[in-house]
C-alpha cells in the first residue's frame, strides 16, 4: 500500500449507533449526500459488514451510492460476511479467519484530497467488530475528529444515548447525537430532545427539516463546505 493510499481525510467522522436498526446507514448516506452537495470530496468505509443474503442492498452498497464509490471500495470483499451476526461471529460461522481491530483499522485507505471520510460501524457501540474489540476500540484506533451517534427518538432514548456516550468516553472527537425517525408532533420525542440538550449538555440533531444539512456543515472541514 502506497503512502497516498493511507492519506487521512481532512475530517474523519465515525458513525455509531445506540444499537442495531437505528438508521446508521441512512444517516451516513444523508450526510454523504449533503457533503457532496456542498462541494466536498467524500469517501465512505465500512470496516466489516455482516448481512442476510438476498435481504436487500448491503450497507456498503447504500453508502457507495451516496459517496459515488463502488461498494467493494466501501467495504473490502473479504470483509463481507453473509450471516446476520456481529462480523467476528459471522466469520466464525462461515469458517473464515478471525481478525483484529488493528487489522480493520490498517485496511482503511482513502483517496488523496478526501475532504470528509465517513466510517460506519456494525451494530451498536459495544457490538463486536473484531475478535478483540467493539466499536469503541475501533474508534480509539482510528481517532476520528467527530462521532455521529445515531439513536431512536422514542422510549428508551435517554438511557440508550447515555450508555453509548459513556462507552465512547475514550474515543477521540466530539460527539454529535442524531435522533432518527424524529416526529416533531410527538411530545415524547420533543422532550427527549430537550432533556438530552438541556440536562445532559449534548449536541443533538433531530432528523427534521434542514437539520441534517446544518450538521453536515458543522462536520465539514473549514473552507470545504462553501
Amino acid at each position: 500500500m502506497s503512502a497516498t493510499d493511507v492519506t487521512r481525510p481532512a475530517r474523519l467522522v465515525l458513525v455509531a449507533g445506540t444499537g442495531t436498526e437505528v438508521g446508521k446507514t441512512w444517516v451516513g448516506a444523508a450526510l454523504l449526500g449533503h457533503w457532496r452537495g456542498l462541494g466536498c470530496r467524500v469517501g465512505a468505509r465500512k470496516p466489516a459488514q455482516s448481512f442476510e443474503a438476498g435481504s436487500g442492498p448491503t450497507d456498503a452498497e447504500v453508502l457507495g451510492r451516496a459517496s459515488g464509490e463502488p461498494p467493494e471500495r466501501v467495504c473490502s470483499p473479504h470483509r463481507w460476511y453473509p450471516v446476520p451476526m456481529a462480523p467476528p461471529m459471522a466469520a466464525e460461522v462461515l469458517g473464515r479467519p478471525p481478525f483484529t481491530v488493528a487489522e480493520l483499522a490498517a485496511e482503511l485507505s482513502w483517496e488523496p484530497g478526501t475532504d470528509v471520510g465517513l466510517v460506519e460501524g456494525a451494530g451498536g457501540v459495544r457490538s463486536p467488530q473484531a475478535d478483540d474489540g467493539d466499536l469503541c476500540e475501533v474508534g480509539h484506533a482510528i481517532e476520528p475528529d467527530a462521532v455521529v451517534l445515531v439513536a431512536d427518538a422514542g422510549l428508551g432514548t435517554i438511557a440508550a444515548v447515555r450508555h453509548a456516550v459513556d462507552a465512547l468516553a475514550n474515543v477521540p472527537g466530539r460527539i454529535e447525537v442524531v435522533l432518527n425517525r424524529f416526529d416533531p408532533g410527538a411530545e415524547l420525542h420533543r422532550r427527549n430532545l430537550d432533556w438530552l440538550r438541556r440536562r445532559d449538555g449534548l449536541a443533538v440533531t433531530a432528523v427534521d427539516g434542514n437539520a441534517m444539512l446544518a450538521l453536515a456543515r458543522r462536520l465539514a472541514p473549514m473552507g470545504a463546505a462553501g
